[in-house]
Protein backbone atom coordinates (compact mmCIF):
# COMPACT_ATOMS: atom_id res chain seq x y z
CA UNK A 1 0.00 0.00 0.00
CA UNK A 2 1.31 3.17 -1.04
CA UNK A 3 2.38 5.73 1.69
CA UNK A 4 -0.43 8.97 1.06
CA UNK A 5 2.34 11.18 3.56
CA UNK A 6 4.94 11.01 1.54
CA UNK A 7 3.59 12.14 -2.06
CA UNK A 8 0.09 13.20 -1.01
CA UNK A 9 -0.85 14.12 -4.29
CA UNK A 10 1.23 11.52 -6.37
CA UNK A 11 3.47 13.75 -7.68
CA UNK A 12 0.46 16.17 -9.10
CA UNK A 13 -1.56 12.94 -10.46
CA UNK A 14 -3.82 12.77 -7.78
CA UNK A 15 -4.36 16.75 -6.43
CA UNK A 16 -7.67 15.83 -4.70
CA UNK A 17 -8.55 14.79 -1.47
CA UNK A 18 -11.95 12.91 -0.70
CA UNK A 19 -13.43 10.34 1.65
CA UNK A 20 -16.14 9.46 -1.14
CA UNK A 21 -15.27 8.65 -5.24
CA UNK A 22 -17.90 7.87 -7.26
CA UNK A 23 -17.01 4.62 -9.56
CA UNK A 24 -17.90 4.35 -13.18
CA UNK A 25 -17.50 1.05 -14.64
CA UNK A 26 -17.38 0.32 -18.49
CA UNK A 27 -19.88 3.34 -19.58
CA UNK A 28 -17.56 4.03 -22.52
CA UNK A 29 -18.89 0.75 -24.30
CA UNK A 30 -19.86 0.13 -28.02
CA UNK A 31 -22.57 -2.08 -26.79
CA UNK A 32 -20.88 -4.29 -29.79
CA UNK A 33 -22.06 -7.82 -28.76
CA UNK A 34 -24.70 -10.37 -29.70
CA UNK A 35 -28.15 -8.14 -27.75
CA UNK A 36 -26.22 -4.96 -27.16
CA UNK A 37 -29.18 -3.18 -29.41
CA UNK A 38 -31.99 -4.77 -27.36
CA UNK A 39 -29.49 -3.73 -23.82
CA UNK A 40 -29.47 0.07 -24.67
CA UNK A 41 -32.53 1.58 -23.50
CA UNK A 42 -31.99 -0.44 -19.57
CA UNK A 43 -28.18 0.81 -20.28
CA UNK A 44 -29.51 4.28 -21.31
CA UNK A 45 -31.51 4.73 -18.25
CA UNK A 46 -28.71 3.93 -15.88
CA UNK A 47 -26.04 6.58 -17.87
CA UNK A 48 -28.89 9.38 -17.32
CA UNK A 49 -29.00 8.42 -13.98
CA UNK A 50 -25.33 8.23 -13.36
CA UNK A 51 -24.79 11.50 -15.32
CA UNK A 52 -26.85 12.97 -12.86
CA UNK A 53 -24.97 11.60 -9.99
CA UNK A 54 -21.85 12.75 -11.40
CA UNK A 55 -23.25 16.36 -11.80
CA UNK A 56 -24.29 16.47 -8.33
CA UNK A 57 -21.34 14.39 -6.79
CA UNK A 58 -18.96 17.08 -8.70
CA UNK A 59 -20.97 20.32 -7.01
CA UNK A 60 -19.69 18.40 -3.80
CA UNK A 61 -16.37 18.10 -4.70
CA UNK A 62 -16.65 14.53 -4.98
CA UNK A 63 -14.17 13.19 -7.67
CA UNK A 64 -15.17 10.62 -10.70
CA UNK A 65 -13.37 7.84 -11.58
CA UNK A 66 -13.93 6.30 -14.95
CA UNK A 67 -12.85 2.31 -14.80
CA UNK A 68 -13.29 1.16 -18.15
CA UNK A 69 -12.09 -1.81 -20.78
CA UNK A 70 -9.03 -0.65 -22.78
CA UNK A 71 -9.69 -3.03 -26.27
CA UNK A 72 -6.92 -2.23 -28.94
CA UNK A 73 -4.00 -4.47 -27.31
CA UNK A 74 -3.16 -1.73 -24.51
CA UNK A 75 -2.08 0.13 -27.26
CA UNK A 76 -5.31 2.52 -26.96
CA UNK A 77 -5.99 5.81 -24.97
CA UNK A 78 -9.39 7.57 -23.37
CA UNK A 79 -8.79 9.81 -27.01
CA UNK A 80 -9.45 6.48 -29.04
CA UNK A 81 -11.61 4.51 -26.75
CA UNK A 82 -14.11 7.49 -27.04
CA UNK A 83 -13.62 7.80 -31.02
CA UNK A 84 -14.72 3.98 -31.17
CA UNK A 85 -17.73 4.22 -29.13
CA UNK A 86 -19.31 7.00 -30.15
CA UNK A 87 -18.80 6.72 -34.03
CA UNK A 88 -21.96 7.12 -36.12
CA UNK A 89 -23.64 3.52 -35.82
CA UNK A 90 -22.36 2.13 -33.01
CA UNK A 91 -24.87 0.55 -30.83
CA UNK A 92 -23.54 2.51 -27.51
CA UNK A 93 -22.73 5.44 -29.10
CA UNK A 94 -25.76 7.29 -26.41
CA UNK A 95 -23.30 6.43 -23.63
CA UNK A 96 -20.14 7.55 -25.02
CA UNK A 97 -22.18 11.20 -25.64
CA UNK A 98 -23.83 11.52 -22.51
CA UNK A 99 -21.05 10.45 -20.23
CA UNK A 100 -18.04 11.75 -21.83
CA UNK A 101 -14.99 12.58 -19.42
CA UNK A 102 -14.51 15.37 -17.92
CA UNK A 103 -10.90 16.77 -17.73
CA UNK A 104 -10.99 17.11 -13.92
CA UNK A 105 -11.96 12.73 -14.06
CA UNK A 106 -9.62 10.31 -13.43
CA UNK A 107 -9.62 7.58 -15.91
CA UNK A 108 -8.36 3.59 -15.00
CA UNK A 109 -8.13 1.45 -18.15
CA UNK A 110 -8.61 -2.64 -17.34
CA UNK A 111 -7.31 -5.59 -18.86
CA UNK A 112 -10.27 -7.70 -17.36
CA UNK A 113 -13.42 -7.65 -14.87
CA UNK A 114 -12.35 -5.96 -11.93
CA UNK A 115 -11.51 -2.37 -11.68
CA UNK A 116 -9.01 -3.20 -9.15
CA UNK A 117 -6.98 -6.39 -11.42
CA UNK A 118 -3.95 -4.93 -12.71
CA UNK A 119 -5.21 -1.25 -12.41
CA UNK A 120 -3.95 1.64 -10.95
CA UNK A 121 -7.83 2.12 -9.18
CA UNK A 122 -6.46 1.55 -5.54
CA UNK A 123 -3.78 3.56 -5.48
CA UNK A 124 -5.59 6.30 -6.76
CA UNK A 125 -8.27 5.49 -4.16
CA UNK A 126 -5.96 5.53 -1.38
CA UNK A 127 -4.02 9.07 -2.58
CA UNK A 128 -7.46 10.38 -2.58
CA UNK A 129 -8.11 9.13 0.96
CA UNK A 130 -11.05 7.28 0.10
CA UNK A 131 -12.88 4.84 2.21
CA UNK A 132 -16.40 4.47 0.76
CA UNK A 133 -16.98 3.86 -3.16
CA UNK A 134 -20.18 4.55 -4.83
CA UNK A 135 -19.98 1.96 -7.74
CA UNK A 136 -21.84 2.41 -10.77
CA UNK A 137 -22.48 1.29 -14.54
CA UNK A 138 -21.99 -1.87 -16.67
CA UNK A 139 -23.02 -4.70 -16.59
CA UNK A 140 -24.28 -5.38 -12.67
CA UNK A 141 -23.44 -9.09 -12.99
CA UNK A 142 -20.14 -8.88 -14.55
CA UNK A 143 -17.88 -6.38 -14.40
CA UNK A 144 -18.96 -4.13 -11.83
CA UNK A 145 -20.16 -6.98 -9.43
CA UNK A 146 -16.12 -8.24 -10.01
CA UNK A 147 -15.32 -4.69 -9.14
CA UNK A 148 -17.55 -4.58 -5.77
CA UNK A 149 -16.06 -8.02 -5.05
CA UNK A 150 -12.65 -6.44 -5.10
CA UNK A 151 -14.00 -3.42 -3.16
CA UNK A 152 -15.05 -5.41 -0.55
CA UNK A 153 -11.63 -7.46 0.15
CA UNK A 154 -10.05 -3.67 0.51
CA UNK A 155 -12.54 -2.90 3.27
CA UNK A 156 -14.16 0.08 1.31
CA UNK A 157 -17.29 0.59 2.17
CA UNK A 158 -19.41 0.03 -0.58
CA UNK A 159 -22.91 2.09 -2.41
CA UNK A 160 -23.97 0.48 -5.64
CA UNK A 161 -27.56 2.41 -6.63
CA UNK A 162 -29.47 0.00 -8.26
CA UNK A 163 -30.37 2.46 -10.92
CA UNK A 164 -26.85 3.89 -12.11
CA UNK A 165 -26.54 -0.02 -13.42
CA UNK A 166 -27.92 -2.51 -15.31
CA UNK A 167 -27.51 -6.38 -16.19
CA UNK A 168 -28.20 -8.22 -19.19
CA UNK A 169 -30.45 -10.43 -17.75
CA UNK A 170 -33.67 -9.74 -15.49
CA UNK A 171 -32.67 -12.86 -13.37
CA UNK A 172 -29.29 -11.94 -13.42
CA UNK A 173 -29.95 -8.34 -12.33
CA UNK A 174 -31.62 -9.77 -8.95
CA UNK A 175 -29.14 -12.49 -8.17
CA UNK A 176 -26.87 -9.93 -8.35
CA UNK A 177 -28.14 -7.25 -6.07
CA UNK A 178 -28.77 -9.83 -3.41
CA UNK A 179 -25.14 -10.83 -3.72
CA UNK A 180 -24.20 -6.96 -3.43
CA UNK A 181 -26.63 -6.85 0.11
CA UNK A 182 -26.05 -9.67 1.41
CA UNK A 183 -22.56 -11.21 1.14
CA UNK A 184 -21.20 -7.74 0.59
CA UNK A 185 -22.88 -5.61 2.69
CA UNK A 186 -23.70 -2.98 -0.20
CA UNK A 187 -26.29 -0.05 -0.11
CA UNK A 188 -28.29 -0.68 -2.93
CA UNK A 189 -30.95 2.59 -2.57
CA UNK A 190 -31.55 4.14 -5.48
CA UNK A 191 -29.57 7.50 -6.42
CA UNK A 192 -32.22 9.92 -5.72
CA UNK A 193 -31.89 8.93 -2.13
CA UNK A 194 -28.49 8.98 -2.22
CA UNK A 195 -27.29 11.95 0.08
CA UNK A 196 -23.82 12.51 -1.05
CA UNK A 197 -23.57 15.26 1.24
CA UNK A 198 -24.55 13.46 4.16
CA UNK A 199 -22.00 10.23 3.16
CA UNK A 200 -18.89 12.39 2.30
CA UNK A 201 -19.52 14.35 5.84
CA UNK A 202 -19.75 10.55 8.00
CA UNK A 203 -16.86 9.81 6.08
CA UNK A 204 -14.97 12.97 7.27
CA UNK A 205 -16.06 12.50 11.09
CA UNK A 206 -15.10 8.92 10.37
CA UNK A 207 -11.57 10.15 9.81
CA UNK A 208 -11.24 12.78 12.73
CA UNK A 209 -12.28 9.71 15.25
CA UNK A 210 -9.60 7.84 14.03
CA UNK A 211 -6.63 10.72 13.89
Amino acid sequence: MPDPGHNPDLHGNVPDSSPVALVIVDVLNALDFPGGDAFLPRALKAAENIAALKSRAARLGIPSIYVNDNGGRWRSDLRELLDVCTREGVPGRPLGRLLRPAPEDYVVLKPKHSGFYSTTLDTVLTYLGCKRVVLTGLTLERCLLFTANDAFLRDYSLHVPRDCTAAIDADDEAAALRILERVLGADTTASTNVDLERLRDRARAGERSRA
